[in-house]
């Protein structure tokens, strides 16, 4: 198969590293990059070699007539981003959440299928080894699993700035939740029944409507519970900031390292260092029949290292025509419960799935 012609769609953290990922992988020549900022596209273009910059996302697919778009824009822009690519015929690499709403995200997979095209929703933690090897030992803790999941981050400077851009289209339990709702239900495997949430605005410089704190309650089919929590700005606290802990009939399994660096630290969202079983079962005198188990999991991929995982996934889908279905089902799904928290902070009320 020749190289894909590919068109890297924003600059910033994100885009850098998916645009180092086609780069390294000989599947991939990277056709264009597109910014609002010309210094961050002109920084990329130099790194890689000189590659043709855009200001304009639209001129950019007409001169380059990509067979691939990678979109790692704020997600206001996705829905129409990744539209006019399926249009224009490229396969579509997004960042999440695929859109805004449930019925912009289910059309956009339906075009991708009238399209005959694939298209990937950046959930890095889907390649990341440790985070899959979390998932498949919370399958061993039998049913209904309690997951607790949260994700704070104290943020100023550059990050506050694009937190508060963030905002402008959604609060950080709906950005940033998808990944980790999306983790429970790999984890459980059922359905979703309900959501409750609660929010609170904690800064003046967040509009009037948005809340830069949010933390939802999943409840799932089989009786398994889910709760996740975050929040954005100078004022987060960083005791507590990440936790990763699912619990069963059967014990206990949890992300654990020592230190993570700042709550604001990109690396850290996806570093573990280890996960700690912890066994439930007990001898005939009622003592633990079974020691901990402390799994090793401090040599793993870096952020970069998931991007290119991640455009891996994709080349393999695209030149093996691999069936897309359940990733994009999930993707929906997994937005439609950060959604539904969503309404539930507006409301004050439990929505029902």
């Amino acid at each position: 198969m020749e190289a894909l012609k590919t068109l890297v769609v924003g600059c910033g953290n994100m885009g850098t590293s998916h645009a180092r990922a086609y780069y390294k992988l000989d599947g991939f020549e990277i056709a264009g990059l597109v910014s609002r900022g010309e210094k961050s596209r002109e920084r990329l273009s130099k790194e890689l070699g000189g590659i043709p910059t855009f200001h304009d996302y639209e001129l950019a697919l007409k001169q380059t007539q990509p067979d691939v778009v990678s979109i790692n824009t704020y997600p206001d822009t996705h829905f129409n981003y990744v539209q006019l690519a399926l249009e224009s015929n490229a396969h579509v690499f997004v960042e999440k959440p695929l859109a805004l709403t449930v019925a912009e995200a289910q059309s956009l997979v339906e075009l991708s299928k009238k399209k005959g095209k694939k298209m990937v929703v950046g959930y890095i933690l889907r390649v990341h080894p440790t985070w899959t090897k979390f998932v498949e030992m919370a399958q061993t803790l039998g049913k209904p699993l309690v997951m607790r999941m949260n994700l704070n981050q104290q943020s100023a400077g550059e990050q506050w700035y694009t937190h508060k851009q963030l905002m402008q289209s959604m609060s950080p339990i709906v950005d940033c939740g998808v990944h980790y709702v999306d983790i429970m239900c790999s984890m459980v495997r059922s359905n979703p029944i309900s959501v409750s949430a609660i929010g609170a605005r904690l800064s003046n410089e967040v509009d009037s409507e948005m809340y830069n704190y949010g933390q939802l309650q999943v409840r799932f089919e089989d009786g398994s519970v889910g709760w996740y929590e975050a929040g954005w700005g100078p004022m987060m606290s960083e005791t507590a900031f990440f936790i990763k802990d699912v619990l069963g009939p059967k014990g206990c399994v949890s992300i654990s390292d020592d230190d993570k660096g700042a709550s604001e630290d990109i690396e850290g969202h996806t570093k573990t260092g280890s996960l700690k079983l912890h066994h439930s079962a007990l001898d005939h005198i009622g003592n633990f029949a079974k020691s901990d188990e402390l799994i090793n999991t401090s040599n793993e991929p870096d952020h970069d290292q998931l991007c290119l995982l991640e455009q891996e996934y994709l080349l393999d889908a695209i030149a093996n025509n691999r069936d897309l279905t359940d990733h994009l089902d999930d993707a929906v799904n997994s937005l439609k419960i950060v959604l539904a928290a969503d309404e539930s902070v507006k409301t004050g009320k439990t929505v029902y799935l």
